[in-house]
């Protein structure tokens, strides 16, 4: 019977508008308490992704975008299929509707999609690098960046949980301006780092090769 077999769901029914309410401020209490700490973070993960696909789109078009999305996805002369962990396969003839992909840190090892009208074509799959998120080097391996990088780049790059202006790194790190921005020029260049503008600020974030690296792993791609 859905809402209506319970006696709470039958009073959100008899009050829609302030069911909606409440389920909105359910919705910020659970963003507060349970994303928000982290979501520096996972931000910086989630549009390294983008970053990356968007490149493989421009320079391979959909058949590179899709050929290392996810082992479940396939796209072939229009037609987009999806095959989760579970056995399941759904095809789609998209007919020029578009597709709309969102990174995610929760859906690994699986994919998820939606295709219901009205809504958009939608795939969720696992963000690269996700194995790596919470991972903190180890000493040998947090040793062995010093080495690859040197001392002051391993620190930024260590450092940069959060995106960060040259400004801020040079007052942490207690460096020169002019020295960090050249580090992290260098860090960009190796694929390490990205930048964007926020303002008058430019903030850098660690890529997905970023996050592999300090984990002390090889991404993929």
């Amino acid at each position: 019977h859905g809402a209506a077999g319970s006696p709470r769901g039958r009073a959100m029914l008899a009050d829609p508008a302030g069911a909606v309410r409440e389920l909105a401020d359910l919705t910020g209490n659970a963003w507060h308490a349970l994303l928000e700490p982290d979501w520096p973070r996972l931000r910086t993960l989630l549009e390294a992704d983008i970053a990356y696909r968007a490149r493989q789109l421009a320079e391979g078009g959909l058949e590179r975008l899709f050929a290392d999305l996810h082992p479940g996805v396939t796209w072939s002369a229009g037609t987009l299929t999806i095959r989760t962990r579970f056995r399941e396969v759904m095809t789609q003839k998209l007919s020029g509707r578009g597709v709309l992909l969102m990174p995610s840190v929760f859906v690994w090892p699986d994919v998820v999609s939606g295709f219901a009208p009205p809504w958009q074509p939608t795939v969720i799959y696992p963000a690269r690098g996700v194995g790596g998120l919470w991972q903190r080097p180890t000493p040998d391996a947090a040793g062995a960046l010093v080495r690859l990088l040197g001392a002051n780049r391993a620190a930024i790059l260590t450092g940069l949980d959060e995106p960060a202006s040259t400004k801020d790194l040079a007052e942490r790190h207690e460096l020169a301006p002019s020295s960090v921005s050249a580090h992290l020029s260098t860090l960009r260049d190796a694929g390490l780092l990205t930048a964007r503008r926020a303002g008058a600020r430019v903030l850098y974030e660690r890529t997905a090769l970023g996050v592999a690296l300090l984990a002390g792993e090889a991404a993929s791609g």
